[in-house]
């Protein structure tokens, strides 16, 4: 309990609200089956029944409950998101520490290939892949991770080659150390700091290449819920003055501005930069 209650006083206001948002959206998208009054493929009244009326956030296109559909929209997409940018991370990292430590023709061709792979826009090429794929969870999982895994590999090389040059890492090569070795034992230790903080930031950009996508009809097919197909399913509906589509869309934007400043607070602390008064 002390551990928790000197992390809650060393973070500022805005860092305490990112928080709230991030544990809150991960408690509905955790116990969504037992939060959500009602299954997320269910019909249960008229098309667009409005917010406050029977249900509290209404009905959308085809009648199932909103909040339902918010609440395993949470647990669908946020699970998606963290699954696709664990794999993406443990990917680049890896390559990246690979690269920055045997060095030569090994971190020229890794790098070279990063290179091109990371020049096509990130959409466009998602588009791609997905378009001649089945959309599936283990496709998307792939996809994205193998996308979002080259710029991990950037910052993890650049990460690793200011670490492999330090003196107790040619202490542990005269040793005789191996190369996973020094992976696991000199350098990740010494680059948690800032790709853990990079990890908040992946996340974001991936949770919201999946909203996009599913807003295109790529990303989580239906019956699944899916906080960017929800905007989607229900954009018809501000022509009639149904706000139903920006429910979804301020979850999105919630999750995201949470994120960014929970990872704010922990690049500030990480720099060493003292608060200001």
């Amino acid at each position: 309990m002390n551990s928790l209650a000197a992390i809650w006083h060393d973070l500022n206001l805005s860092a305490r609200i990112g928080l709230f948002i991030v544990l809150f959206m991960a408690f509905c998208a955790m116990f969504a089956p037992w939060l959500a009054p009602y299954g997320q493929s269910e019909i249960v009244g008229d098309v667009w029944e409005p917010i406050g009326g029977a249900f509290i956030f209404g009905t959308d296109q085809i009648g199932r409950d909103l909040l339902s559909r918010l609440l395993y929209g949470a647990r669908n997409t946020i699970a998606l998101a963290l699954l696709s940018t664990m794999v993406s991370f443990t990917g680049g990292a890896v390559l990246g520490f690979i690269a920055a430590t045997m060095g030569g023709n090994v971190d020229q061709v890794l790098s070279r290939v990063v290179d091109v792979i990371i020049s096509i826009p990130t959409l466009i090429a998602s588009l791609i892949v997905l378009s001649a794929l089945d959309t599936t969870i283990l496709t998307l999982v792939f996809v994205i991770g193998i996308i979002y895994a080259m710029p991990v590999f950037r910052i993890a090389r650049a990460v690793a080659m200011d670490i492999e040059v330090m003196d107790y890492v040619e202490a542990a090569r005269l040793r005789g150390e191996g190369l996973w070795w020094l992976m696991r034992r000199e350098i990740l230790p010494n680059a948690m700091t800032p790709l853990a903080a990079e990890f908040g930031l992946r996340f974001c950009f991936v949770f919201l290449l999946i909203s996009s996508l599913s807003f295109l009809g790529l990303g989580l097919q239906p019956p699944l819920a899916d906080w960017g197909a929800m905007v989607r399913g229900n954009a018809d509906g501000i022509a009639w003055g149904f706000l139903h589509p920006l429910l979804p869309a301020a979850c999105i934007a919630s999750l995201t501005i949470g994120i960014n400043l929970l990872v704010d607070r922990w690049v500030h602390k990480a720099s060493g930069l003292r608060d200001d008064e």
